[in-house]
């Protein structure tokens, strides 16, 4: 048993064992906001299942499934609960795959319908009057592979699931899974007495995050077959992606649990993100971080500040003096270290201020500027957008490991990845010779990626590419042509900026994304905390239309798209920074502060105070810092 499993009980937790024990179980949706020990919850239920119906369930053949957003929380979970046939516990992708995968005729359905849509986009597109010739010369080569893997799909005999698609080889992507499996769900009554029948326990971890027709699937499941119980476990004030589900409506007999503690934030901190809660749900955290003096359990008051400061050339000069000013007040060195045990974090909007200064400013212009798709610049962050993702799941961990003589994981990567070692392919062939390229491949691509290489992203792409070392999602072709055409490549400019970049800013960026570096991201740190956290507001070096918060304090107008937005009741600018900032707060487990960099100094004051988020005494400008 875990102490977390044993941990007392809140009364969040007892209404979820409610509904667990009512027969048949309720199934629920839990709102808990942000360090109130939603994981504990989560955990604590499916052991309380295990104790409580475990050898039923087992007897039955049947399983508690637990649907989680990364594999480490999968890892997190499973350490926790423990190892047990009676537990399937996945991330979101892995669990859409168990459920499809027996149901291939459908898949190759599916996928015939998937390649029809894409000739006949692609057709459009030819057609058109104003289409370039280069482009339909393109757009016709395209239609003719497409036609051929349409043919091929029926003669595929088992469809394998990967990080990006290739129907021709029978490899679905993990858009493909998000889509294929919610269709068939929809579409086939079979299919969801058959889920019910395997999983009479459902439980949705950062349901807020969740692909909205995952969430969806869920819900026509257990409305059609009502002895079976799901349980969404989440926070809406914390969606900070932009395709996440949010808040999960409460279906006709399903219970809405709350749980508004926070064992996390000092009294200070609590009270501020309180405030900024307040407009969104209305949800009021209490309890507060404590600790145990002389026996007698007293609440951390912590610290928070908020500097208001010149956005001019002097952003990081002045970073380091507000740092420096933190320590002295706190009397806390550690403000100042930038090692990982000093636990500081300062929280950015992936912007140019961490990028100059770790090496990566190339790549974070070609995935981050202004007119960057939103899933580019959310997914620099974790290494999510689809152009970064062959380095974060492959290329970059191939070359780690043989940087660490561990051929063995090296060669894993490639049996995994490899199309040469398709069963397919391999069938009668001399795998030894295949195995022989693909590590003479390996070990260019790791001379590629050395200190003081001079090659680019394009050049270890079509590396990778030429020798199937490594399968591409299939949306780098276009981009990787002898001849590449801009017209109708969504992303296209961006993306031939990333292949320009060097491969010495891959490994900066890197640094950056596995926090190695002070700075982290306000999208990447959601259910991580730290004991200091620095948040820096600067619109103007975010360049980020998603987010400002210059509209957020009131300092800069709303446009007329905003306005619209809020009179007709939709997401919002607001919304969205109001979410981001409320994330980014609530990580501090003893000190919070706050940077603004603003055009107007005297007039972001006067907005900020106005706002009441922050005790006005502990709201400072640049006499503060001497």
């Amino acid at each position: 048993m875990t102490s977390r499993i044993g941990s007392p009980d809140t009364q969040a937790d007892i209404d979820v064992r409610a509904c667990l024990a009512a027969e048949p179980p309720r199934s629920f949706v839990m709102v808990a906001g942000a360090g109130s020990g939603k994981t504990t919850s989560l955990i604590k239920a499916i052991a309380h299942l295990a104790d409580t119906k475990g050898r039923a369930l087992r007897r039955a053949g049947r399983q508690i499934a637990c649907i989680t957003y990364t594999d480490v929380a999968v890892v997190e979970i499973a350490g926790d609960v423990g190892a047990s046939p009676l537990f399937h516990i996945s991330t979101i992708h892995s669990f859409l795959w168990s459920v499809i995968r027996p149901f291939h005729s459908d898949i190759v359905d599916w996928v015939k319908q998937r390649i029809e849509e894409k000739i006949s986009e692609r057709r459009e597109h030819h057609d058109k009057p104003r289409t370039q010739e280069k482009t339909k010369v393109r757009l016709a080569s395209e239609i003719a592979e497409l036609e051929a893997e349409l043919g091929s799909v029926s003669a595929i005999e088992r469809f394998t699931y990967g990080t990006g698609s290739d129907y021709a080889e029978g490899i679905l992507g993990h858009d493909d899974i998000l889509k294929l499996t919610p269709a068939c769900v929809a579409a086939h009554p079979l299919l969801r007495q058959l889920v019910a029948a395997r999983f009479p326990f459902i439980f949705v971890d950062e349901s807020q995050d969740t692909n909205p027709q995952v969430v969806e699937a869920l819900r026509h499941i257990a409305g059609e077959h009502p002895k079976i119980c799901v349980g969404f476990f989440g926070d809406p004030m914390q969606k900070i992606y932009t395709t996440g589900a949010g808040a999960v409506a409460l279906s006709d007999g399903w219970q809405e649990v709350t749980k508004p503690e926070n064992f996390r934030c000092p009294t200070s901190v609590l009270s501020v993100i309180n405030a900024i809660r307040a407009p969104g749900d209305g949800l009021v955290q209490t309890r507060g971080r404590t600790r145990t003096v002389d026996g007698v359990e007293q609440p951390v008051v912590g610290s928070t500040n908020l500097f208001i400061l010149p956005a001019d050339d002097q952003r990081t000069a002045r970073l380091a003096a507000v740092r420096q000013w933190l320590a002295n007040e706190t009397d806390d060195v550690l403000w100042e270290n930038d090692a990982p045990d000093g636990d500081v974090r300062l929280l950015i909007l992936v912007h140019r201020m961490a990028a100059l200064r770790l090496g990566f400013p190339n790549l974070y212009s070609a995935l981050n500027d202004n007119k960057a798709p939103a899933s580019f610049k959310e997914g620099l962050a974790d290494g999510s957008s689809w152009p970064l993702r062959p380095f974060v799941n492959q290329i970059l961990p191939l070359v780690a490991a043989a940087r660490a003589n561990d051929p063995f994981t090296v060669m894993s990567i490639v049996r995994e990845a490899s199309p040469q070692l398709e069963r397919e392919r391999i069938k009668g062939e001399n795998v030894a010779a295949a195995l022989a390229e693909l590590r003479a491949a390996s070990e260019k691509l790791v001379e590629m990626l050395a200190n003081g290489s001079q090659a680019t992203v394009r050049d270890v792409l079509s590396h990778v590419l030429s020798s199937e070392l490594l399968r591409l999602d299939e949306r780098y072709k276009p981009h990787l042509a002898a001849q590449p055409a801009e017209d109708g490549v969504a992303g296209f400019t961006h993306v031939q900026a990333f292949l320009g970049c060097g491969v010495s800013e891959l490994w900066a960026w890197r640094r950056y994304v596995v926090e190695e570096s002070p700075f982290a991201t306000q999208h990447g740190i959601k259910g991580a905390q730290f004991e200091r956290v620095l948040v820096v507001i600067d619109d103007e070096e975010a360049a980020y239309n998603l987010y400002s918060y210059g509209k957020y304090f009131g300092f800069a107008p709303l446009s007329d798209t905003d306005e619209a937005n809020i009179a007709a009741g939709e997401e919002s600018v607001l919304d969205r920074t109001r979410r981001l900032f409320y994330v980014c707060c609530s990580r501090a487990v003893k000190d919070l502060a706050v940077v603004v960099f603003a055009p107007d100094v005297a007039n972001a004051r006067a907005a900020i105070v106005a706002q009441s988020l922050f005790p006005e005494a502990s709201i400072r400008g640049l006499e503060a810092l001497g």
